[in-house]
């Protein structure tokens, strides 16, 4: 029997307002410094309809802010350059016409054209990759999760801070957040996707942790705790195969830690 070939999907990431977002964000730093404006294009406006870029650049350079359709094919990398990051909106484009990337093997999943079709908006989530819902639903909890693991280091300061220590020493010693679901995001096209769910970890974890009353060192470590949490949600289906490899998940998931710190895969 012949084996079904699954379609190419391409997508962009917009603001929550549905505008695409400069493709070189650096370059649109320095246009705005220099009170330039930066055009661009809602897509919310345009669902079912086909788009003509305003202000098209030189095939395929980065030549101007926004100066073509950057597209992606892989959902893992698709907040690689959302120049204000999250939440966006994410949206299934058809290219049309020329298209082009910057070849080698650093772009194979992106994609580059002057044309459009807006074929409708999908979940935010996919954003993340196929994992998305889950990394969004550990990130939902981790402000209740960090204030309880900050209510618990106030408690037993002295013993929680043990039970830290040693955490985050085999954290570090199997390198099972910098190595393991690193190396992984990167083999799986995902490491878009582990950036900013472990910067968005981190951030919501030291806010609650900081609110709660938690002194510096519980809050970096509580910090720690959910970035790894977070990490091992989305690389779940890339680290389990093994002794070891649980091992590490498990560590990911706040093994040996007093409180569970897994939510539903």
């Amino acid at each position: 029997m012949a084996r079904s070939i699954r379609p190419v999907v391409h997508y962009i990431a917009t603001r929550p307002d549905g505008t695409v977002p400069p493709t070189d964000i650096y370059s649109a730093q320095y246009h705005r410094a220099q009170g330039e404006t930066i055009s661009t294009v809602n897509l919310a406006d345009h669902v079912g309809q086909v788009i003509d870029h305003p202000t098209p650049g030189r095939k395929w350079y980065t030549d101007r802010p926004f100066g073509y359709f950057h597209m992606y094919t892989r959902p893992g990398e698709i907040l690689d350059r959302v120049e204000d990051g999250w939440p966006i909106r994410l949206w299934i484009v058809e290219p049309l016409g020329e298209t082009g990337n910057w070849g080698g093997d650093l772009s194979p999943y992106w994609l580059m054209s002057h044309q459009i079709r807006v074929v409708e908006e999908t979940d935010a989530w996919k954003a993340f990759g196929h994992r998305g819902a889950q990394v969004l639903a550990a990130l939902a909890q981790l402000p209740d999760l960090a204030r309880q693991w900050a209510t618990e280091w106030a408690a037993d300061p002295e013993g929680t801070r043990r039970t830290y220590a040693a955490w985050e020493k085999r954290v570090d010693r199997t390198r099972a957040l910098t190595g393991w679901a690193s190396c992984r995001a990167q083999y799986s096209r995902r490491e878009a996707a582990l950036q900013t769910a472990t910067q968005l970890a981190g951030d919501a974890a030291g806010q609650a942790a900081t609110a709660a009353s938690a002194d510096p060192h519980a809050v970096t470590l509580i910090q720690l705790r959910a970035r790894c949490l977070v990490a091992g949600q989305l690389m779940f289906d890339r680290i389990r195969t093994g002794e070891y490899e649980q091992s590490i998940r498990g560590l990911l998931l706040g093994a040996g830690l007093d409180t569970p710190a897994s939510v539903a895969v």
